[in-house]
């Protein structure tokens, strides 16, 4: 069948120009028959399309239809992983048939029709949803990037919002309740508002248990953390991840336009706070199905969102635990050690983890040391060596057997190496006061100074730190004599005085 220009060219060559049929057959190279059908052609409605039917095609394969069908019902009982495919109905076909000798484009072909009939292609139709303005989804994704120069397999979670197609990402160092609400709040103060309902996945961070109504026992910090919001919530069948596509979709367009390639930074929090700001930007585009930008629709989902609360929310979490004889703990089902301090071996301490930090405090509320908190399903340590210092002042050949050693610059790590254990522990002590009073790290600075100058006695190291660090210098001694100080007596001469004085002064006049 000729195409629709072809045939409108042999029918204005024959009506339009008046050429006989001989003259059109050598200018267009179609035979006789072909261009008298289109001269004679009335009927230009567009043909219904070809159907196959499925059942009638190559009659070799009538006599293997129904082993292929018994197969194939035999499918619905069995898991949708290990049912046949038209590749595996072939090759059986090829071996436990006698006589088979149809080609697989074939089988392929009829495997797929009685599919369909049977209901085993495991299509499902969707319906479509209405979203209403301040309605939003919450799920995570996964994402490298680096901090510092330092690798993480982090995640990031996407709020979006159905009714703009609006969304904001926010990359985390994992999935735990600490991520997931430091994360929420700042979304939540960047937008001014709460939603006003959200959609999640059964999430454990978020969901302890799904119940066989169809309900869902949630975790006390996530009930808490609803009710301060005012947010209402809505949990996704399992396995249904298109009940909130719009989120699933915005997930990976973050991916693919916020963090390829793969983001390098110094700071997680300026980071984010850019992602919030690129999201903004983003809005812009026009909306995939409306003839506004995503930006006008979302104007909309902004005046539905709820009022910050006045009171702001901890998203800390607290626990109570136990040192051991070495003044350290174990967090994450024991692959995350921290330490604390000698002073508090086998001792009880109150911890504070939010998403970034682990804060240890003693039962009186003391701070002791904060970590950087530790990610990952590898065992970790986080030792902070600045509460053993002064333990191992006062056994100082421990010194090279710890972390404080490798923290030391070179010029002191060689003094410590060459000096005897009597000296070494003499500046340690010296450290470990100057440690207490402005921090290790001029602590180290003033000492380091010091062995610059061959000066190591205590005093000497103290005198030095306080010409550096003390608010007021001090001043040298006053010369003494026999305790007193010695006043050297001035003589004035006044006669130049009296004598502008009998004067009178300046004249009047």
């Amino acid at each position: 069948m000729l195409t629709m220009d072809k045939v409108h060219f042999i029918r204005q060559l024959y009506y339009e120009q008046g050429k006989d049929i001989p003259t059109i057959i050598a200018e267009t190279g179609h035979d006789r028959k072909t261009v008298c059908k289109y001269i004679d052609m009335t009927d230009f409605n567009t043909p219904e399309p070809e159907i196959k039917d499925p059942e009638n095609i190559c009659p070799k394969l009538d006599s293997f239809k129904p082993l292929i069908d018994e197969w194939l019902i035999s499918d619905k009982k069995a898991p949708r992983k290990q049912r046949h495919t038209a590749k595996r109905v072939y090759h059986r076909l090829r071996k436990e048939a006698d006589g088979f000798d149809c080609s697989y484009r074939l089988v392929a072909q009829y495997v797929a029709y009685r599919k369909s009939q049977l209901h085993l292609n495991n299509n499902k139709g969707y319906l479509p949803l209405i979203h209403y303005p301040g309605e939003g989804q919450a799920d995570f994704g996964a994402a490298q990037f680096y901090e510092n120069s330092r690798c993480h397999d982090g995640k990031y979670l996407v709020l979006s919002f159905p009714y703009s197609n609006g969304g904001y990402p926010q990359l985390m160092y994992g999935e735990n309740m600490e991520c997931f609400m430091e994360s929420m709040i700042a979304i939540f103060h960047h937008i001014g508002g709460v939603p006003t309902e959200i959609w999640f996945d059964n999430t454990s961070t978020i969901v302890t248990k799904i119940l066989k109504d169809g309900g869902r026992e949630l975790t006390d910090r996530f009930l808490r953390f609803s009710e301060h919001y005012g947010f209402c919530y809505k949990f996704m069948n399992p396995e249904s991840g298109w009940e909130k596509g719009n989120v699933e979709n915005k997930v990976g367009y973050s991916r693919r336009n916020f963090l390829v390639p793969i983001p390098r930074f110094t700071s997680l929090y300026d980071f984010n706070q850019q992602l919030l700001a690129d999201a903004d930007e983003d809005m812009n585009r026009e909306h995939y199905h409306y003839d506004q930008t995503i930006a006008e629709r979302y104007e909309a989902d902004r005046k539905a969102l709820l009022p910050l609360p006045d009171i702001a929310f901890d998203t800390a979490k607290y626990e109570v635990v136990t040192t051991d004889k070495w003044g350290r703990f174990t967090l994450n089902a024991g692959k995350h050690e921290y330490s604390v301090s000698p002073d508090y071996s086998e001792a009880t301490v109150m911890l504070k983890i939010t998403a970034t930090q682990v804060m240890v405090s003693d039962m009186q509320n003391h701070l002791i040391v904060i970590h950087k908190r530790l990610y990952g399903e590898q065992k970790q340590s986080s030792m902070d060596w600045i509460p053993y210092l002064t333990a191992i002042s006062r056994k100082p050949r421990s010194l090279f057997n710890s972390g404080l050693y490798d923290m030391m610059p070179g010029n002191m790590q060689k003094y410590m190496k060459l000096c005897n254990s009597s000296d070494r522990g003499t500046v340690l002590k010296v450290l470990a006061e100057l440690t207490k009073r402005t921090g290790f790290d001029s602590a180290l600075q003033t000492v380091d100074q010091a062995l610059l100058y061959q000066v190591k006695d205590p005093d000497s190291l103290k005198n030095l730190y306080r010409r550096l660090y003390a608010d007021v210098p001090e001043l040298p001694p006053l010369p003494q004599q026999n305790g007193i100080p010695k006043i050297v007596q001035m003589p004035v001469d006044l006669s130049s005085y009296d004598n502008l004085l009998a004067k009178g002064g300046v004249a009047n006049g």
